[in-house]
């Protein structure tokens, strides 16, 4: 099939879209579950708002790394084309590896699951739901997201921004909900925040502040969303630090005022028994309008999957369009514009993640190797600035800021292995290596069988899908 002349995708994200594909993959099911566990390895409420302050700080120095390295390398890929660009294919090649077969496929079907679990809480009340409705809900919503994202940028975009603000007013009732029960007796609040007990059975170990921490940066997640997809960002060396700055600072603003509302409800220990803080708010709070927060929870990790599976899709695209994947997968539709084949395909190895019964365990141990691929990412930022000052940055972050990340970054890798040394953790370094295999006749000696030529004609043709150039 020719190859359409100038057949890019379009940059369809402006400002507004930038700041809800950011905040809108942060704001997930995390904060409606974690600060049970943040709280638990914490010890104290005082040390868990710490915490999240710390993770919110973290996550925006990390995001602002990222930028100057957006407005440096202003491509499409995230970590995968930034260590592609500063070290190369072979190391590229296992971010790509990890990310694409792994970390976004689990993630996205770890999410699906959370929303057909909240979905479904309010139609069994006194049980838990099957395992039957639970995935096949999960296998809705990801067919959902993935036509939605195949059909049109501009309505994925749309979504995201409705689901942001539906998001940001279901915190905001939380907040309002904290203020009235304050307001009614500060007697509970006294006990929790009061700078003299807030602090009071804190546990200062390495390895529960680590543990904590790791926690909730899993709430933030998402900060990197927008440089995966630069190449679609309208005027990216304005609109990526501004919606950056303006996202994470929201999220975090949300964060710290949701949990003070939490505490205000609840006890630490009610707190901390609760399988969902945000529901177990709900029923305290709404009383019988309680299932409106499982409805809110279930939306919330609705809009984070459209998120992360729009700059998830991206990833792959990019990763095949430098020849690190399947040439089908670096096509986009002639008449949408979409990378439809890498969308798809990222659909397909979420669906068949989804068909073993436990696959969390295994998300938490592969989580580790993208705090790995991070520090491989913030390591290449401080050599750019060190070697390499000469290149134009319209956005620079001092030089101690990817220090500091990276020292964090190397932290959070090391953390969960010290704190609790497991084969599994081998077995996830032996996975990442198996990459070779693959890596070596196929990328390296661009090793061609005929049949995946005639495949990616086929495909090419069944998808009407034409090769796409770098928006730069």
């Amino acid at each position: 099939v020719a190859k359409p002349e100038g057949l890019k995708i379009k940059r369809e994200i402006g400002l507004i879209g930038g700041i809800a594909l950011i905040s809108g993959t942060m704001i997930g099911s995390g904060i409606f579950m974690s600060p049970q566990f943040v709280l638990s390895y914490a010890g104290s409420p005082g040390a868990s708002l710490l915490i999240w302050t710390i993770s919110g700080i973290v996550s925006m120095l990390a995001a602002l790394c990222y930028t100057e390295l957006g407005t440096i390398i202003p491509e499409s890929g995230g970590d995968f084309i930034y260590i592609l660009r500063i070290y190369g294919s072979f190391p590229a090649f296992f971010a790509a590896f990890t990310l694409v077969l792994v970390l976004k496929p689990f993630a996205d079907a770890a999410t699906a699951i959370s929303i057909a679990e909240y979905a479904a809480a309010p139609f069994y009340t006194d049980c838990s739901p099957p395992t039957v409705v639970v995935k096949c809900a999960a296998a809705f919503s990801l067919f959902l997201v993935a036509i939605i994202n195949v059909l049109n940028v501009r309505l994925a975009i749309r979504i995201q921004v409705i689901f942001l603000v539906a998001k940001v007013l279901a915190l905001t009732t939380i907040v309002v909900g904290g203020l009235v029960k304050l307001s009614q007796s500060t007697d509970r609040i006294v006990e929790n925040l009061n700078v003299e007990n807030s602090f009071t059975g804190t546990q200062f170990s390495l390895s529960t502040f680590g543990m904590a921490f790791s926690q909730g940066l899993w709430s933030y997640s998402g900060w990197f969303s927008l440089s995966y997809v630069t190449e679609e960002l309208k005027r990216p060396e304005v609109n990526l630090p501004r919606a950056v700055v303006i996202a994470i600072s929201l999220v975090t603003t949300l964060y710290l005022l949701v949990n003070v509302s939490y505490l205000t409800v609840m006890t630490p220990r009610e707190l901390m028994s609760s399988t969902a803080v945000a529901v177990t708010w709900g029923n305290k709070v709404l009383g019988s309008w309680g299932w409106i927060m499982s409805l809110a929870a279930a939306l919330s990790a609705f809009g984070s999957l459209n998120g992360t599976f729009f700059s998830g899709g991206r990833v792959c695209f990019v990763a095949a369009r430098e020849g690190h994947m399947p040439d089908i997968l670096s096509m986009a539709h002639v008449h949408r514009l979409t990378p439809s084949p890498a969308l798809i395909f990222t659909t397909v190895v979420s669906l068949i993640v989804l068909i073993p019964g436990d696959f969390q365990s295994i998300v938490n141990y592969f989580s580790f190797t993208a705090w790995f691929f991070y520090a491989i990412t913030l390591s290449g930022l401080i050599y750019l600035k060190i070697k390499k000052p000469e290149l134009p940055r319209p956005y620079n972050v001092p030089i101690i800021i990817p220090i500091l990340v990276l020292i964090a970054a190397i932290f959070l890798v090391l953390a969960p292995i010290v704190d609790s040394p497991q084969i599994e953790y081998l077995y996830v370094t032996l996975f990442i290596i198996s990459g070779v295999i693959v890596y070596i006749p196929f990328i390296h000696y661009k090793v061609c069988p005929g049949i995946l030529n005639k495949l990616t004609v086929f495909l090419q043709l069944f998808l009407e899908v034409a090769p796409a150039d770098k928006n730069l």
